[in-house]
């Protein structure tokens, strides 16, 4: 199968790629819509003319949104605990064309634990969006094409799904590999969700948008971001040749949420707004994405180890 590919480059916007689209009458929610990446995701499809949810922790965040676009409105969700994400799920009425799993956490310093006792950061980036997604696929399903965005992170070809010990209870916490540990499962559930829900119309890909300067780093340790060279001896950002503004870093994630061009693709991870290659992870790997993040019988395994704990959470979210 030849990789897809598209008119658009790694400067492209959010607003470039829906240029000429007419989301009107669509309805789309976007985790962590109120910063970032997240804001930028939800100009862009609020511009097109979709309804734009935006699911945070504080909806008073996103008041400048919902002030600047009469179609974009703003519910509590805090991915980390279950009991919020059923209650934006039987809060939520009528169909949804689009998620857009854009929330997450990065690096945190301590090992830290959600109220079912995941790791903070898997919890987050994977368990809530799992639990969001499988709590309205009867929205999904009522609007006929609906997609699912993963938005993972390049940093995911650091490390697969480590099934043996996934909390770090017998391993010692190392923050960057939780989070790339958290990265992969975003992968492996979009890889799960085109597996399973296909026959409901529903389809799922995964993205890396690459370097950007957003609150995502807000944890990195000062020391840890002078020496990855994203911040010198003064304590300001470097922003390298490479980084991409948050309109293009929201780019990919706008193409596989609404593009025409991403009609009945599943399965899939993009960057820079191509379809990427499957490579090996590991040490060396910069782009593409990791074999193991793709792997059939992983995302089946992921999804039989989260599904009881949503299940129960939620109460009853129907079959697998």
């Amino acid at each position: 199968m030849s990789l897809l590919s598209t008119p658009f480059d790694l400067r492209a916007t959010a607003a470039d790629v829906l240029a000429g689209v007419d989301l009107t009458g669509q309805r789309l929610i976007v985790t962590g819509g109120a910063s970032g990446l997240g804001t930028e995701t939800v100009r862009a499809l609020a511009g097109a003319g979709a309804r734009v949810t935006v699911a945070t922790r504080d909806p008073g965040h996103a008041k400048a949104l919902t002030e600047e676009f009469a179609g974009v409105d703003a519910a509590a969700l805090d991915l980390a605990d279950l009991a919020s994400v059923r209650t934006f799920c039987d809060g939520w009425e009528g169909p949804v064309d689009a998620i857009v799993a854009n929330a997450g956490v990065m690096a945190l310093p301590t090992h830290q634990k959600n109220p079912q006792g995941w790791e903070l950061q898997l919890a987050t980036n994977y368990l809530g969006h799992f639990a969001l997604v499988t709590g309205l696929r009867p929205a999904l399903q009522a609007a006929g094409r609906a997609r699912v965005v993963m938005v993972s992170s390049g940093a995911h070809l650091m490390g697969g799904f480590d099934f043996d010990d996934p909390q770090f209870v017998r391993r010692p916490y190392d923050p960057f590999a939780a989070y790339a540990q958290s990265k992969t499962a975003d992968v492996l559930l979009a890889v799960g969700i085109s597996r399973r829900w296909a026959d409901d119309g529903i389809r799922a890909n995964a993205c890396a948008p690459g370097f950007i300067h957003t609150n995502l780093s807000r944890h990195i340790p000062v020391e840890t971001m002078q020496a990855m060279g994203a911040m010198d001896a003064d304590g300001n950002l470097i922003t390298h040749d490479y980084f991409k503004t948050p309109g293009q870093g929201a780019a990919t994630s706008v193409l596989l949420a609404a593009s025409p061009l991403l009609e009945g693709v599943t399965g899939r991870y993009f960057e820079d707004n191509q379809e990427s290659a499957v490579v090996p992870g590991g040490a060396g790997a910069t782009t593409g994405v990791a074999d193991w993040a793709v792997d059939p019988a992983a995302a089946d395994r992921l999804w039989d180890y989260a599904f009881p704990l949503v299940n129960e959470a939620l109460q009853g979210v129907g079959s697998r």
